[in-house]
């Protein structure tokens, strides 16, 4: 019997290592990522613990080298899923009793591990399997990861300790119950952080978890399951199924315990599984949480007021960091003509500064997208603006796959604010720039909100500061997270909570504590100390 309470305060974000030529993490991860770039890895199917191979297989092959097979994964069949839902609930039994300082506890285990032991095996993972630089790669798989296993911890303290008031003669509390039944993870290829967060934020308030995890995120993925199960987390808590997406989401469902999903992903996969979720309503215990991040079509609005210095730089690192595969890259900006020359410019000296190639080599600011149907769908909207009367590519535009997967960091100008890739999602090193006229902020402001049908990220530059101010409210509903002289990208888990709203989703701010909230379910208890025992009132009497 644990007669103490246990308190987790704010942590500090964990420190970016800086990965100079001779460091400890430097040669720990070029040892790693050449360990990892001459094995094969066999991905099993993991279910209550147990390894299945189904002899279904698929690889796992390097973006940047596409030649070059990282792993064989095997894929689940109907029977699997079902297997893995049973094992879920099995696991549940203990799992949803099981003290939370206890859940915390290994979650906390998980933090430590990561940021020593698994580091350079997650991060070389995430390089070869997702095409990630170092720094890419530390701030996510490593950082970002640890993160949310420590701040989770301490929102959850917060979120236990939130306590109705006592009566006279009455002691209540609130009881913070896991959902009846399973939570779906569905994560996505481009944040390893994102993969482990979408399973263990549900499993930390007492759920258990179905997990599909990324076709193409499936290595370092892999690794997190060998870390969950070094840390002590029970078998079945999380169950890892790699596969169709489509039948897992069809089969989950349609079970009777499912109890919600967990989503980071494209539009259409989110209606398709909130859809299905509706269909099958009344075959639920309860009706089940649905938390979702969709995407953006992210922008950065520039004030004739900005530093066209800073606004090169926001757009150059907001743009092609990772390639543009973030979802709050930017991926179309608006600038007064008069700037825009010299802000192209300089973009131009950067683009002509950086390199492009392989992640091994760490002069390489560039790497690849992450398949082959990615970089067909950069070429293609590359190749229809080069097309187009109403727009052209004044930078970059080349790609070659012949190796792997290689776009070049491309800007399009627009003489169209509606021109295609200003509206649609492309999830690539591409930003369209719509130059307007100095003197239509107002009306520029108005196009930049009513373009799109994301709402994730953005930003505005403008040394007026008072105008910056009248920007960012006329667009407050274009933006779940909105920057001031910076980036659309960046968030930091406990100083920028994550998410977006529109088609972005339901901005549940992954990093924050509201998303906690989610997946419990409250009961609130009073007892009386001394019972009535005369049903008069007083004045009856």
């Amino acid at each position: 019997m644990r007669n103490s309470v246990i308190t987790f305060p704010v942590p500090e974000n964990e420190p970016v290592k800086t990965y100079l030529k001779g460091s400890p993490e430097r040669v720990a991860l070029e040892a790693e990522l050449e360990h990892q770039s001459n094995i094969v890895v066999d991905i099993p199917i993991i279910i209550g613990g147990k390894e299945i191979r189904t002899g279904i297989t698929g690889k796992v092959t390097c973006p940047h080298d596409h030649k070059h097979v990282l792993a064989t994964y095997h894929k689940v069949t109907e029977k699997e899923v079902k297997m893995a839902i049973d094992a879920a609930m099995e696991a549940r039994k203990i799992w949803a009793n099981t003290d939370w300082t206890v859940r915390a506890a290994i979650m906390l285990k998980m933090a430590e591990l990561l940021a020593t032991k698994y580091r350079p095996i997650i991060n070389a993972a995430n390089m070869l399997g997702q095409s990630k630089n170092i720094y890419q790669a530390e701030i996510d798989s490593a950082c970002e990861t640890v993160d949310f296993f420590r701040y989770n911890v301490h929102y959850a303290s917060k979120l236990y300790g939130m306590q109705p008031k006592n009566g006279v003669g009455v002691l209540n509390h609130t009881e913070f119950r896991p959902l009846e039944g399973f939570v779906l993870a569905v994560t996505p290829f481009n944040f390893t952080s994102i993969a482990s967060n979408l399973c263990m934020t549900p499993i930390l308030m007492g759920n258990v978890a179905v997990w599909k995890p990324s076709t193409t995120a499936l290595l370092s993925n892999y690794y997190l399951m060998k870390l969950y199960k070094e840390a002590g987390l029970p078998d079945g808590v999380v169950n890892f199924l790699p596969g169709s997406g489509a039948l897992i989401g069809k089969i989950c469902t349609e079970s009777h315990y499912f109890a919600g999903f967990h989503f980071t992903g494209s539009t259409a996969t989110f209606k398709t599984l909130w859809q299905a979720a509706c269909a099958n309503l009344d075959n639920y215990i309860s009706y089940p949480r649905i938390v979702g991040e969709t995407g953006g079509k992210d922008f950065i609005f520039v004030h004739p007021t900005a530093d066209t210095k800073a606004v090169a730089t926001a757009a150059f690192c907001g743009a092609y960091e990772y390639q543009g595969q973030k979802c709050s890259a930017a991926s179309r900006m608006y600038i007064p003509k008069s700037m825009w020359p010299a802000v192209l410019e300089d973009m131009k000296a950067m683009a002509k500064e950086v390199k492009m190639g392989d992640v091994k080599d760490p002069v390489n600011y560039i790497n690849a997208v992450i398949d082959e149907a990615s970089f067909d769908k950069c070429a293609e909207y590359i190749n229809y603006a080069k097309n187009s009367k109403d727009a052209k590519v004044v930078m970059g535009g080349n790609c070659d796959k012949s190796v792997g997967y290689f776009v070049e960091p491309t800007v399009i100008e627009t003489s169209d604010p509606h021109f295609k890739s200003m509206e649609e999602e492309i999830f690539g090193p591409i930003l369209t720039v719509y130059p307007y006229d100095d003197d239509k902020v107002e009306e520029t402001v108005k196009l930049c909100d009513e373009t799109s049908p994301y709402g994730l990220t953005g930003s505005v530059f403008a040394q007026d500061r008072l105008a910056a101010e009248h920007i960012s409210e006329q667009l407050q509903n274009a933006a779940g997270n909105f920057y001031i002289n910076d980036k659309p990208t960046g968030a930091v888990v406990g100083l920028q909570p994550f998410g977006g709203a529109r088609a972005s989703g339901t901005d549940d701010k992954a990093g924050g504590e509201f998303n906690l909230i989610r997946w419990v379910t409250p009961r609130v208890v009073k007892e009386t100390l001394v019972s009535p025992t005369d049903y008069r009132y007083s004045y009856l009497k």
